[in-house]
């Protein structure tokens, strides 16, 4: 109860704290590239279930026929501004709504794509108890994810086989682990890492 007050209480004034740099960054967006101002896709969220999460867009139409895995900060299909926005994680802004809706948290295990959560374990499948987050231990782990995977010479392999199974040993951690106070000390660390990056 007191998680849930918390995301609905700070989403909602992100939300409109924010909305004239939101508002300035959409025009920004339709103004750097063609296509819609976010980007919408689908992830599996609490009890396994599936769920459109928003971000601003950052990168250029039809990206994904190209590939589902970002290829470092400097993948051709990210945009101009996109670039930016991916550094200081402001194309996750949006993510208040799926918080405001209840698909997410602030914190907890970052949502995944279905293709992969194929690969999952019948026990990795326990993190789908708590909602996903913006951030969490994997997500500190592996903020700079996009760069190990372009030094990879198989980008998919090393996700698949090396950086999911990490990834859902610290979700694990997290879910034994969580409280209200220890959500409040991942995200001050995130804001730390984010600002000092």
């Amino acid at each position: 109860m007191l998680k849930r007050g918390f995301d609905i209480v700070f989403s909602l004034i992100g939300l409109i704290v924010l909305f004239p740099l939101l508002l300035l960054i959409s025009i920004i967006i339709k103004l750097d590239s063609k296509g819609p101002i976010l980007f919408i896709q689908g992830r599996v969220g609490k009890n396994n279930i599936d769920f459109n999460i928003y971000k601003f867009r950052t990168m250029g139409m039809k990206s994904e026929k190209k590939g589902l895995l970002t290829l470092g900060n400097d993948d051709s299909r990210i945009t101009g501004v996109g670039y930016f926005l991916r550094r200081y994680k402001i194309d996750e802004f949006p993510q208040l709504l799926n918080i405001l809706k209840g698909d997410m948290s602030f914190v907890g295990p970052r949502p995944e794509l279905r293709y992969y959560v194929n690969f999952y374990s019948k026990d990795d499948m326990r993190i789908f108890c708590v909602r996903p987050g913006i951030t969490g231990l994997a997500s500190l782990k592996y903020r700079n994810e996009v760069e190990l995977l372009k030094a990879a010479d198989n980008p998919e392999d090393l996700f698949i086989n090396t950086i999911i199974p990490d990834k859902l040993k610290y979700n694990k951690l997290y879910i034994e682990k969580r409280n209200f106070f220890f959500d409040l000390k991942l995200i001050f660390q995130t804001i730390i890492k984010v600002a000092f990056k």
